[in-house]
């Protein structure tokens, strides 16, 4: 298994985490980058993986640090399922409106 992690390592948005294994790859969770103009512009950079091969996301809550980029990683080609909670999907639907 291979883990690379994308986002809140240096600091504490933009949470997304790359899994390998298995012949799998999924992400568990695609967050936005918030707080200073350098950190936001994050969310603007090309994702270091192709978001069509994905397997699947795991979203652990609906914060948009978490949740976020999800609408453009749709645009950008992800048609996979997206496995979460009940109330963490209802949220996300509200919450997501914010990331767009």
């Amino acid at each position: 298994m291979r883990l690379t992690f994308l986002g809140a390592a240096g600091g504490v948005t933009g949470s997304c985490t790359l899994v390998e294994g298995g012949g799998a790859r999924l992400l568990v969770d695609c967050g936005m980058f918030q707080g200073r103009a350098a950190d936001e512009a994050l969310n603007r950079r090309k994702f270091s993986f192709q978001p069509r091969r994905l397997d699947g996301v795991i979203l652990t809550h609906a914060h948009v640090d978490h949740s976020g980029l999800l609408p453009r990683l749709s645009l950008e080609g992800f048609r996979g399922p997206i496995l979460c909670t009940p109330a963490t999907r209802d949220l996300a639907r509200l919450l997501l409106f914010d990331s767009v």
